[in-house]
């Protein structure tokens, strides 16, 4: 359990973490070189030349089965809908089909135009020995929408061009339905999480028991049944059978609360702290690099959808990202994606998902961790003075303090807590910290060195919050370091900066503004400068103050 769930607790009824949408991409690997195509049609279609000629008649091939198909299922073959969300659009357009579908059907499929790699026979029509090539092509792709007995509602998208691409979509919460239904466990499923479960511990168990072969065995034996090409004596002599890979993963950690304004007051605190820590541009709080043509990805964290009822925090790291947002009024879902799992170390293999499971189970705890300190951070007596003191290494080596308004320390400080870094891994480089503490200070890199920011990095070291990665050019913090860092941030942008700059140049709007018409955290400062006001008249020091 992490310091988020540990503290929150009481609030929460039960929580539990799975795989949300997985989307596999399948490939015939004996096809994946045109050499080897050559050598399959010597050996098993009497070595028939593969002319543009011979993949035109294959791709016909499929549209005559497909058209058999449909008319033997009676399901419908109908153009996909348009739209920037295409798959939101295309499941909602396929429901209506998926009621009272029974179990292993194909209840609708989709036409639609979109790129597949293919190959293509270079040179002319007659040419009986053409060059082969594979080429990104536009064309008409299937979506097969099925019921399966044992993942419920997913779909499988097929290309009916040579080498046969493909793409299965499941969704672990209606297999969890389907497993939860035959244990006879009560249990509420609210679109795509449960609001309610008999038994949680249970659920949790379940989850966690989904493998690899669970996801082989429905994506090959949808995918057998929709490659008419291939006959079974070839996927099991030849190796002629579509292999699965991770293409896009969505991991969810699912809190359910107990009352709706819990979630709702301790997500509003979230996102009031989460705008403020930091350096926000516009909406977004850029905690990481700038992203320029030259990088590929974002380093960022974004507050999105604003202007809706559930706001949601999104920390880019990537080719993917962590978000926290919540649904269904009473669940707090904290959920990383990705549409490349090298991202996290892992090989995209599905044989690989134990070890896919633990690395985003333990993004999300460090994300609840991270929350947790940006909620509540706590100051020992002391200690922020010894932080502040000098320290004398063991080699006599003298490091200045940590000092609560020092600008390049904050600098740094905000560099180090970006939630980019926990989508990393906790680990970085002085070069993943410099451009975003060049632009919290406002400074150019002649003002400020690479040299000088690990000066300021040293002083973290030499207290104990930071240390450099073994055999490595890497940072990362340590034991109290990510609070410590929050602490400074706080008391000097959420205490002392507000405060001195009310005292100091108040608006003067302010003064004639209803009470009633500020903002709570306004009049709470308000109040603070009252007292300060009515402590300094007492003690006879208005005038000097």
């Amino acid at each position: 359990m992490n310091a988020f769930v540990e503290h929150h607790k009481n609030s929460i009824q039960f929580g539990y973490r799975c795989f949300d949408r997985l989307l596999l991409n399948g490939l015939i690997q004996p096809f994946q070189q045109p050499e080897r195509v050559l050598g399959f049609f010597n050996a098993y279609r009497e070595g028939k030349r593969v002319t543009r000629k011979t993949l035109t008649e294959i791709a016909d091939q499929f549209q005559y089965w497909l058209k058999n198909r449909t008319e033997k299922w009676g399901v419908p073959l109908l153009d996909a809908p348009e739209g920037n969300d295409d798959e939101s659009r295309r499941n909602k357009f396929v429901e209506q089909y998926f009621q009272d579908a029974k179990p292993n059907r194909v209840v609708a499929i989709l036409k639609a135009r979109e790129p597949a790699r293919i190959l293509v026979a270079i040179g002319d029509k007659g040419n009986d020995s053409p060059h082969l090539e594979y080429k990104q092509r536009w064309v008409n792709q299937f979506n097969f929408y099925v019921n399966d007995p044992h993942w419920g509602r997913m779909f499988v998208r097929m290309c009916p061009y040579f080498p046969f691409s493909a793409r299965v979509c499941l969704n672990q919460h209606h297999w969890l339905a389907i497993r939860m239904r035959e244990e006879g466990i009560d249990f509420q499923q609210c679109t795509n999480a449960f609001l309610k479960c008999g038994n949680p511990v249970r659920l949790q168990e379940l989850a966690d028991s989904l493998t690899a072969q669970d996801l082989l065995k429905c994506g090959q034996k949808w995918l057998a049944a929709f490659t008419p090409f291939i006959t079974d004596r070839e996927r099991k002599h030849v190796g002629c059978q579509h292999r699965l890979f991770f293409s896009q993963v969505e991991y969810c950690d699912n809190l359910i609360f107990r009352r709706r304004a819990a979630v709702d007051e301790l997500t509003e605190r979230l996102l009031d702290l989460n705008r403020t820590l930091g350096q926000p541009k516009k909406i977004t709080m850029i905690f990481g690099r700038k992203v320029t043509k030259e990088y590929k990805g974002k380093l960022q964290t974004v507050i999105e959808d604003l202007d809706l009822p559930n706001p949601v925090i999104r920390s880019h790291y990537g080719h993917g990202f962590a978000k926290q947002y919540v649904r269904d009024d009473r669940i707090l879902r904290t959920e990383p994606a990705t549409n490349n799992v090298y991202d996290y170390g892992v090989n995209k293999d599905v044989e690989n998902l134990p070890q896919l499971r633990e690395r985003m189970s333990g993004i999300i705890d460090n994300y609840h961790n991270v929350q947790q300190d940006v909620l509540e951070t706590f100051i020992d007596r002391g200690q922020l003075r010894r932080l502040a003191e000098p320290t004398i290494l063991p080699n006599r080596k003298r490091i200045p303090g940590l000092k609560l308004d020092h600008p390049r320390q904050l600098a740094v400080m905000h560099s180090l807590v970006r939630f980019a870094n926990i989508a990393a891994g906790g680990s970085v480089t002085t070069a993943d910290l410099y451009a975003p503490t060049l632009d919290a200070l406002g400074l150019t890199e002649s003002q400020y060195s690479l040299a000088a920011l690990r000066y300021d990095l040293a002083k973290l070291r030499a207290k104990g919050l930071l240390e450099k990665v073994p055999h490595s050019r890497r940072y990362r913090l340590i034991g109290k370091g990510y609070s410590i860092c929050l602490v400074f941030l706080k008391l000097f942008e959420k205490i002392y900066a507000p405060l001195t700059a009310g005292l100091l140049a108040p608006f003067r709007g302010d003064r004639v503004l209803a009470e009633q018409k500020r903002c709570q955290l306004d009049r709470l400062y308000q109040s603070i400068s009252d007292d300060l006001d009515a402590l300094l008249r007492a003690v006879g020091l208005k005038i000097a103050a």
